[in-house]
């Protein structure tokens, strides 16, 4: 079985054995049809997955980002940048850093510190509160991790990873495990549930960002699953596919954090795989792949409606 393979299994036992979280299958076929008869976007919200300057350098934008695509637990202590999500905060002042000064080379990246951390992404003013100031340290031992993998790995160029990747994102993803903040496994009764959300959606992003040439081209980029996160997971619920027991809904909507890996973080993030192989499934073999409901899903859950309700918060490098 393919890596992409066993993260579906996986998340389809889960939400199989699931007590705090329950699919309407027939909602998710439902939610499916909607989206494809919409009309596409415009535009693309997400700075991560657009050309910026040269190819060498849209390369080590994305790869970069993706390497600290992550903190949604600490998001609500962040410096927004006006009405932007902390995600789009955090790759709005990364990217304006690549436009002002170009790409950083491995070796910048594996001696990052935190103070250039903060400064680039623009929380200088609150890195006294401890949140900012923990996902601030993570971050930098993130992109410290990037820039020592590439030097051991690829003698410190970015394109050296790709071209080891050849065309598969399956490589590419199993390249990027190699380095722990992408090791994105839970545990549920007994069994090893991957996600490896970063790593897949890093393959993703290129694509998204070289249109599918060059960097972004993938032979199997189509067997990506849903990007589990906390987000996506809150849109589905919130259009009637995902239904979280009362006791659930009221921690969330308390404020609690969820423990990474705890059955409740678990089986949100695996049912959200599954009901997206779910709707997948029902727009047939021609029909949007999940990697295209999860863009679709995750505008959705750009709009103010979406963020005036508590959406589950977990505080790991994963998402």
């Amino acid at each position: 079985m393919t890596l992409f393979g066993t993260i579906r299994e996986r998340s389809a036992e889960v939400s199989r054995r699931a007590e705090s979280v329950l699919i309407d299958v027939d909602r998710a076929g439902e939610l499916a049809r909607e989206i494809a008869a919409a009309e596409p976007p415009d535009d693309d919200l997400d700075p991560g997955a657009t050309r910026l300057g040269d190819a060498e350098t849209t390369l080590a934008f994305v790869v970069t980002l993706d390497a600290i695509n992550f903190g949604s637990g600490w998001f609500p202590h962040l410096q927004k940048r006006g009405s932007l999500s902390g995600y789009l905060s955090v790759a709005t002042g990364l990217r304006e850093r690549f436009e002002d000064r170009g790409a950083y080379s491995a070796a910048e990246l594996s001696n990052f510190r935190v103070s250039e951390c903060a400064e680039v992404l623009g929380q200088q003013e609150v890195l006294a509160d401890p949140a900012v100031l923990e996902l601030m340290t993570l971050y930098t031992r993130a992109l410290r991790d990037l820039g020592r993998w590439l030097q051991e790995r690829f003698d410190g160029s970015f394109a050296r990873c790709l071209e080891h990747a050849d065309g598969c994102a399956e490589s590419l993803v199993e390249c990027l495990l190699e380095m722990p903040f992408y090791r994105d496994v839970g545990r549920y009764a007994g069994l090893d549930i991957p996600f490896y959300k970063r790593a897949q959606i890093t393959a993703s992003d290129l694509h998204r960002a070289f249109a599918g040439e060059s960097f972004g081209h993938f032979e199997d980029i189509d067997e990506l699953t849903l990007f589990a996160d906390n987000l996506v997971p809150h849109v589905l619920r919130r259009a009637g596919v995902l239904h979280y027991t009362p006791e659930l809904l009221a921690r969330i909507n308390a404020g609690e954090d969820l423990e990474v890996g705890c059955p409740e973080e678990v089986e949100i993030r695996a049912s959200a795989v599954h009901a997206v192989e779910l709707m997948a499934e029902a727009l047939g073999s021609t029909g949007m792949r999940p990697r295209e409901l999860d863009g679709h899903l995750w505008r959705r859950g750009q709009s103010p409606e979406m963020k005036a309700e508590p959406r589950h918060r977990t505080r790991c490098a994963f998402y």
